[in-house]
């Protein structure tokens, strides 16, 4: 037997998994690192920080494994946190500067003149986005720009570029592979999901020279091996994907119709269209996912930027409770939410708005607000934001959902998958294993080194899923949905507001 040991890289940490060739964990490890605001707004990350977290947090894992005798790991899977770029120095192999995080929205100014340019149709019939800050292109562009001196040293060829799984890519090698994957490509704003290539009228618009990009290999593909000492022996690089679809694949959804949400910092709704590369005509994205293979398929894509990130908020800034766990009875203390809305847009609005001008949004509060209440409304925010993309989505893509796949750390709350099922209005079913970012990377990175034939192999021998089923009535459902669509009408309105 053999085992896949998968790095999921996320937003506040890095986990590892070891899961053997039935699919169990056999061992777990994980660890937050530091977030940076250095400006309202901006948010990065230590790149240097995350490498040193992901490989101490690796070898806590084989070192778990190994005591536990899980069979000897054949390969490794590598997840990540989407649209965060790094620019390094190719000969050092140190940052130039810290990495600008997905959330980032400094950009948001060279984003809306490109819009007022009319140039979005044409970028978005070429990279199935929107002009927005949230990716990976105009942060590049921001660090050519300001780091002094980067601009000519990356036009020589010094400097080396990616997302945040090329960067451990490089460092996991050590500097001898500097290669990404289809679905991190695609979350750019720089390569072209027709041609299946960076774009070089693209890389003239966001004035990116092609020499510091990466390869682009095939998510079930060979991204080189470990240097020896980092594990005690070379292990095989097999499978990258960014989080979203590794979490898309980790659920079994590789064909068209199927959908997933991950609760995670944000949410992430993905709904798998095949071979069809479907445009949104609802705010939603275009981007590439992986087939039952790992091969390169298409997906449709709504981004909620702030999901249990709100709940972070209440715990660590306004200190209304200590856990997260704590939301779950907070929230079935009370027998509805009292007109009480919370819109989390704290870093603007995602998917189906695009309104990076808006914040967040508390509305209906009274003198017998309580922190039950907030609480209630955090978790309430991701299922009525989950409702708002999934009815973008189905009416793209011309389908019903028969029910929704969910994972992530708010999906271990039962209180919101339940209110998730009613607000929906279809079946919510939840894997045994949430961490199915981590799943999908290992799946990848085993069909890649033989382990598993393809994802119904690797699939197959998992327990059912729990299935949360709707029972709450029309008419209530109804009265909430206009309650939170006129909050989110009050940040928007607030968003746009001009005064003389």
């Amino acid at each position: 037997m053999s085992a896949v040991l998968a790095i999921d890289q996320g937003t506040t940490g890095t986990t590892c998994l070891v899961l053997d060739e039935r699919s169990e964990v056999r061992a777990r490890s994980y660890s937050e690192f530091t977030q940076h605001y250095p400006e309202p707004g901006w948010v990065e990350h230590d790149a240097e920080e995350i490498w040193e977290v992901t490989l101490r947090v690796a070898r806590d894992a084989l070192r778990e494994a190994e005591r536990a005798g899980a069979p000897p790991v054949a390969a490794i899977g590598i997840t990540n946190q989407r649209e965060t770029v790094v620019l390094w120095d190719r000969a050092t192999g140190e940052p130039i500067h810290r990495a600008i995080v997905w959330q980032d929205r400094r950009t948001a100014a060279r984003c809306r003149q490109l819009r007022e340019d009319e140039l979005e149709p044409w970028v978005r019939e070429r990279t199935g986005l929107v002009l927005d800050p949230y990716f990976s292109a105009t942060k590049l562009a921001w660090l050519l720009d300001n780091v002094p001196g980067a601009r000519a040293r990356a036009e020589a060829g010094a400097l080396a570029a990616g997302t945040i799984d090329a960067w451990l890519v490089w460092k996991l090698t050590g500097g001898r592979v500097h290669a990404t994957d289809p679905t991190n490509a695609s979350r750019t704003l720089l390569y072209n999901i027709g041609t299946l290539a960076w774009d070089d009228d693209l890389l003239r618009l966001f004035r990116v020279p092609r020499a510091v990009l990466p390869e682009v290999r095939p998510s079930c593909g060979d991204f080189g091996e470990t240097e020896p000492e980092l594990f005690g022996r070379p292990l095989p690089i097999r499978g990258v994907a960014g989080d979203q679809q590794a979490a898309l694949f980790g659920q079994g959804c590789w064909s068209a119709g199927r959908a997933k949400n991950t609760y995670g910092t944000g949410a992430f709704l993905l709904l798998h269209t095949g071979g069809e590369r479907v445009a949104s005509a609802h705010g939603l994205l275009t981007t590439m996912a992986c087939g039952p293979r790992g091969e390169p398929t298409y997906a449709l894509e709504g981004s909620i930027f702030i999901a249990g990130a709100s709940v972070q908020w209440l715990r660590d800034e306004l200190g209304i409770i200590s856990s997260a766990a704590e939301t779950e009875a907070l929230a079935a203390s009370l027998r509805s939410n009292d007109g009480v809305y919370l819109v989390p847009a704290f870093v603007g609005l995602g998917a189906p708005h695009w309104e990076a001008e808006a914040r967040g949004t508390l509305v209906g509060i009274t003198r017998g607000t309580t922190r039950a209440h907030l609480a209630r409304a955090a978790l309430e925010a991701m299922a009525y934001g989950t409702r708002d993309v999934l009815d973008a989505m189905t009416a793209d893509a011309g389908v019903l959902l028969a029910a929704l796949a969910v994972d992530g750390g708010a999906a271990q709350n039962d209180w919101l998958m339940q209110f998730q099922a009613d607000i929906l209005d279809v079946p919510v079913l939840r894997p045994r294993l949430v961490e199915t970012t981590a799943l999908g990377a290992a799946g990848l990175a085993g069909i890649g080194a033989g382990i598993w034939r393809d994802g119904d192999e690797f699939v197959g021998a998992r327990a059912e899923p729990r299935t949360f089923r709707p029972r709450m009535l029309p008419e209530e459902r109804d009265a909430l949905l206009h309650g939170w669509r006129r909050a989110v009408g009050s940040a928007l309105a607030w968003a746009r507001a001009t005064y003389a």
